[in-house]
Formats: structure tokens, sequence, C-alpha cells
């Protein structure tokens, strides 16, 4: 053959084998890219936001468990947002996460969910693929427990709180479901110091020294976010968990807040939604809680009121006065000041990890969740050795409160022996506990044995939630109650392990706090046998957290060998047949003669300059009466004249950090007061301040009315303060 045509021939042999193995390369990238959700295949994410708040005055706060704490107006609104992400390949297969701006999540409101769930969207959500979490503020209105301990404590199963904390939460599902759209999930974590303090230090000290080495923090200072945009790159949600007790508003707070979090959240979501108020816009941002149990806000630690000096002991006790003038505040000079400089603390870390989260999740969807008997569940310690769970009960220290807000009667913190007078009152008035509730409790001394309580009703639930759901390399963990640091750490940690066993490596964990049920607190062995406030709340025993670690450990196993329906099986509880139980007073209103509601009683100032408070007192009604229509209401506006249209357009409502709603309740008649504290970029020009409200009057229906204060004028230069 002639050499030139032998070298053509050649020429062409190569082009055709190379042109077969880039063909091979690319059909076989194109195949690993068809099955792998990546950027060309997304998950399905909605995200939506409801109003969720209940009565803002009379009914008690939850949290502190002060009987004085009842609510008399509001800072902010209060909000649940929920995401939905489902399967690329499979829209059915999805997960629900809720946090809720309420201090927990109670089992009715659990099984009251669920059961509107299932009858708007059959079995498309379940227990199995839902997850409601609260961000744990300790200033909203109670009410919504069927159990007794927590009815006394919120005066009631009160109706108006439960139905708007269930509707706020359908509402947000409801737009998250409807607001579907093809996008992508990014996760980044990252360091957040000196804005929260272990507030059981000493308790965290009786770990052993092999764990707390481990750490360099005696708190979780990691805050892990999730970053949600759609296929073109918009955002459309960010939602984040970090280990924080929204107390900064102490239990003298009577106005109704979503806390720190919730202010880090409402600055995320005014950054996006520009030219919204707040609680409207399509941007949807929430902080979630985590393993907050030992977890203060409140930086400068435990100090005497009385005398300013340090009361960091093991019993946060005070040479004078005791227990109950040992108080932690900080980092401001006030507790709105403190929110304010904890949340924005927040808002600027989440923002930075939000900008700065590249890493895509993808990966199938799984879940599992159980009804667990917690009073009577067998844990394994080791080969030999065996342990049980109790009944719940309370310990003495449980009545001690913390130093974010100590208890009553000057009972102490780390308190492993009972007192005579108090166990014949305890006996008394409720049951002597049994030798074997005792027993099973030890080192704890039982004050409220509640498994062995159950008139009207059962004080406090045996069973509970257990749930963990998986999206592609990240995992939540719904825990229900408040887990402290370690105990938090010990979860993660053997849940990671877990995973790696079955070849599942490099996944990421997520500590949710109070979800489903609220089980109060879950400490170490360790932690519980000195018996601080949190060991005293963990109502299972001293083994609580080992049967919570052998609980996911099962269901771990369960979802990477896909026998998830093997898991064993525990009737769901009931909903009690309770309609409305209330303890809080009729409403009847009355108004001066000659006055009409709405009225302006004192008058604004004709100027102010930016920094100072406009305020204005109105002749006032319960804001009870406007519970029903809360969540299309607000108390109050803040509005700004503009010349070119020659309209009062609205610049503020209540639910903005600026304003406040104060109702003072007087001998049948009360109060509004309207505040606007005026913002240095407030723009110069002409305003009025307007109170929306409604009255009944004693035998009259409902009705609506409104007031308006005088028109004032802002100036533009700052107020020097001293």
């Amino acid at each position: 053959m002639h050499p030139q045509k032998k070298w053509a021939v050649s020429r062409l042999a190569i082009l055709l084998i190379v042109s077969m193995i880039v063909g091979i390369v690319a059909a076989t990238i194109l195949l690993i890219f068809a099955f792998l959700p990546g950027k060309s295949d997304p998950y399905l994410i909605g995200v939506g936001r409801a109003d969720c708040t209940g009565p803002v005055a009379e009914v008690p706060f939850m949290g502190f468990g002060n009987p004085e704490q009842n609510g008399a107006g509001l800072v902010t609104r209060q909000y649940c947002r929920t995401f939905i992400i489902a399967e690329p390949k499979n829209y059915t297969k999805r997960v629900v996460f809720v946090t809720a701006e309420i201090g927990m999540i109670s089992q009715r409101l659990r099984l009251e969910v669920m059961k509107q769930l299932k009858q708007k969207y059959a079995d498309f959500y379940r227990n199995d693929n839902v997850i409601l979490s609260a961000t744990h503020t300790h200033s909203g209105p109670g009410g919504y427990f069927q159990n007794t301990l927590l009815m006394i404590n919120g005066r009631g199963l009160i109706r108006p709180t439960v139905n708007a904390i269930v509707k706020g939460i359908i509402e947000s599902i409801d737009m998250a479901h409807q607001n579907m759209k093809k996008g992508h999930i990014f996760i980044n974590k990252g360091v957040l110091q000196k804005n929260q303090i272990n507030r059981s230090p000493f308790s965290y000290l009786e770990n052993p020294k092999l764990d707390r080495d481990r750490y360099s923090s005696n708190t979780d200072q990691e805050m892990t976010v999730l970053k949600m945009t759609t296929v073109e790159g918009q955002d459309i949600g960010l939602f984040c968990w970090f280990a924080i007790h929204p107390v900064s508003m102490n239990n003298t707070n009577l106005l109704t807040s979503s806390d720190n979090v919730g202010y880090a959240a409402y600055l995320l979501e005014q950054d996006k939604n520009k030219g919204y108020l707040p609680g409207e816009g399509p941007y949807v941002a929430a902080l979630a809680s985590a393993n907050l149990g030992d977890v203060s806000p409140n930086t400068k630690g435990p100090h005497c009121i009385n005398t300013g000096q340090s009361c960091e002991n093991l019993h946060n006790y005070c040479p004078v006065g005791g227990a109950k003038m040992c108080i932690a505040s900080g980092p401001g000079h006030n507790m709105f000041e403190s929110t304010k400089i904890i949340g924005r603390n927040i808002y600027l870390k989440a923002k930075e990890l939000s900008s700065a989260a590249f890493e895509e999740i993808n990966g199938p969807i799984s879940f599992a969740h159980q009804w667990v008997d917690m009073s009577n569940v067998t844990v394994q310690l080791n080969a030999t050795h065996s342990a049980k769970t109790c009944k719940p009960s309370l310990g003495y220290s449980f009545a001690a409160g913390t130093m974010d807000g100590p208890g009553m009667f000057n009972f102490t913190q780390g308190s492993i022996q009972g007192n005579s007078f108090w166990d014949a009152v305890r006996d008394a008035l409720f049951v002597e506990p049994s030798s074997e509730l005792v027993e099973c409790q030890k080192p704890k001394p039982i004050l409220f044995p509640t498994g062995e309580l159950f008139k009207p009703y059962p004080w406090q639930t045996d069973i509970i939630d257990i749930q963990i759901a998986s999206i592609g390399s990240m995992v939540i963990l719904a825990l229900p109650g408040e887990f402290t640091t370690m105990a938090g750490r010990r979860i993660r940690e053997a849940v990671k392990s877990e995973f790696e066993a079955h070849g599942r490596s490099g996944m990421h964990f997520i500590l949710a706090g109070l979800c489903n049920v609220y089980t109060h607190y879950v400490t170490t062995f360790e932690e519980y046998q000195i018996q601080r406030y949190e060991g005293a709340a963990t109502i299972y025993g001293p083994h609580t957290l080992s049967a919570y670690i052998q609980l996911f450990r099962e269901q771990v196993k369960a979802l990477v060998k896909d026998s998830v329906q093997d898991l064993p099986k525990h009737p769901e509880p009931a909903i009690f047949n309770i309609t409305n139980i209330t303890f809080l007073f009729p409403i009847i209103d009355t108004r001066p003669i000659g006055r009409k509601y709405g009225d302006v009683l004192q008058d604004v100032e004709p100027i102010y300059r930016v920094g100072e408070v406009a305020r204005a007192h109105f002749v006032g009604a319960n804001p009870r009466n406007s519970v029903e229509n809360v969540s299309k209401f607000t108390f109050l506006t803040v509005e700004k004249y503009d010349n070119t249209s020659a309209y009062w357009e609205t610049q503020y409502n209540d639910a903005s950090w600026d304003t406040r709603f104060i109702w003072k309740k007087g001998w049948g008649r009360s109060t509004a007061i309207v505040e606007w504290h005026i913002p240095n970029s407030t723009e110069p020009g002409t305003y009025r301040l307007r109170y929306f409200g409604h009255h009944q009057e004693l035998l009259r229906p409902v009705q609506a009315f409104s007031g308006m204060s005088s028109v004032f004028e802002v100036s533009d230069s700052e107020v020097v303060k001293s």
C-alpha cells in the first residue's frame, strides 16, 4: 500500500477511536447527571410564613412559670415558618420542617395539626414526614397543653391560643406547599462566639474530662444554615439552627415577643423583603432551636441583684436574699437592648454563612417516626448491664428555676435531698411517690410525682415522638425536649457513628430542639447526679439520654436498611376531650363618660427627633377581643404623609421591632399606649400614630374601633444620649 494512503487510514482510525472515547465519556457524564440530583436535577422546595400570635393580654406567658407574668401588649408578633423539600424524581417523597416562635410544641398542638393536615391533604403529610419545632421564646401566651401540669401553668387549655398556633402552622405549611418550585439547597457551618454562656457550668464539669477535652467550649457555638435558592439562583429561604435560650426578655416582661432569635429572623427577612412590612414578602428566614438546655444569652452571668456580687456557685445562691436574688443579665443595659444585641449577632453570622454557602445537598429523602412509651424503655448500658427509664417526675431543683428566671419560695438548685415540710405539702395536695418511682429517679428528690398523678388528666405524657429525617447528606434529629450541650453532643456522635458503621460517612447532623412534644430537659447521666435545674427537670430519670441514643440508633439502622416499617410500634396518644378550660375572667369593657373607644387621652408632641419615642395614649379595650382577627389585624400603625400622592402610607405596624403596643388595665376601663421608637434612619416628614381594637360591653357584641393621634414632624437630627 502506498505510504500516504496507509497514513491516511491510520489517521482516520485514530480519529474514530478518539471520537468514540469522547462520546462514551460524554454519555457517561450525562448518565451520571441524569441520575444524581445535582444542578441539573434539583429538589422541589417550598417556603412559607404565617402569623401564630395568640391573645396578647391577661394570658400567662409560657416559659418561666412566673404567675405574675401575664401578657399586657406586644413588642412583635410571633410567626410560624416552614420549609418543604421533595425528591427530584418522586415529589410525593418529602419532608416538612416547621419552626414556630412559641415556647414549646405541646402534644396537643402536634395532634391537632396532624389531624387537620390529614383532613386537608389525606396521607400526603404524616407523622413520619412532618417535624414541628419551637424556638422556645418565654414571652408568648400559654394555654396550649392538655396535660395537667402545664395546664395549671397556662391557666387552662385556652382555645384562642391553641387556635392561633394551629392555624399559623397550617397556613405556613399551605403557603410552602403552594409555592413549591425547583431549586437547590446549600449548607454551611460556622462558629459564633461570645453570644452565649453555660448557665450550669458545675453540671457540665461533672462530665468525664475525656469528653470535655474534645471540645473548646462548654456550649455548642456552631451555627448551621441551610440556604435555599431557585434554579435561577434567587434566594428564597434560609433556615438556621443555633443553641441559645430565647430569654433575653426576662421574667418581668409582659409584652409578647419572639425574643433574640425572632429579632435575628426579622433582620434577615427585612434584608431581602425590601418594601414589605414585617411578616410579608416572599423570602422566609427562620431561626430554630438546637441543644439549648443549659445555654443562656445573658452573658454577664449571674449576680446578686441586691449586692452586685457574683452568685456563680452550685446553688446560684446569694448570701442576702437567697436564690431569688441571683439573676443573670446582659450584654445590654436592659432586656430590650440585650435582645437586639444577641439577635443582631446571630443575624450577622447567619448572613455571613449564607453568603458563603456553596456545599450543595444532594440525594434521596428518607424518614422514620415512632410513638414510644418513654416511661418504660429498657436501656442496654453494656454487654452485661441494663437499666430502665422511669415514670415522669420533677425534682426539688425544678422549683428553684435558673439564673435566667429564679423560682419561688427560695428552692435552690443542686438539691439532692428532700424537705420534710415540702414532702408533707406534696403528700397532702397530690400523692406520695411510690417507692418504685423514688428508687428509679435517684438521686432526684421528687417534688412532683407527675407520672403517678392522673386527675383531672395525666399530669405529663408517657407516649412521645421519636423522629429522624434524612435529606441527602443532611440528617435532622427531632429532639423532643431541651437537651443540654453535652447531651446533644453525645446523641449527635452516636448517630454519626451509626451512619458511618453502615457506610454513610460525610453526613451533616442537625439537632433540632423542642420538636413534636415537650418532655422538659435531657441531661447526661453525670449531670443528672448533682440535680441542678436541668437534672431535676429530666423527667424520665437518669438513663433518659441513653434511652434516646438507643432509640435514635435503631431508627438510623432502619433508615439505611430500608426497614423502617419493621420498627416497634405503639398506639398514638389521644386528644383529650377538652374543649376550653380557662381560668381567665370574662371580658367586660367600659369607657369614661363622654368618651369613645379610641379617643386620645394623651397626645403626641408636635415634633420629635430621630432616637426619641413618639407616644400616644388612647381609650382602650381588652386586646383579647381581637384574637379571632389577630392574624389579619394590627393593633397599631405608624403612617407618613406622602406629599406627592396626598395619601398616608403605613411605615410600621405592630410586628415592627421599633413599635410597642402596651395595654394598661384599670377598674373596668383600660388604656392603650402606642409607642414608636424612632430609628436613626427615619426620613424627615409628617407622621401620625393609629390604634386599632375591638370592644365588648356587657350584653353587646364585639365591635371594631380605631383611634388616631395628632400629626407630628420628625427631624433627622439625632438625639445625643448622655
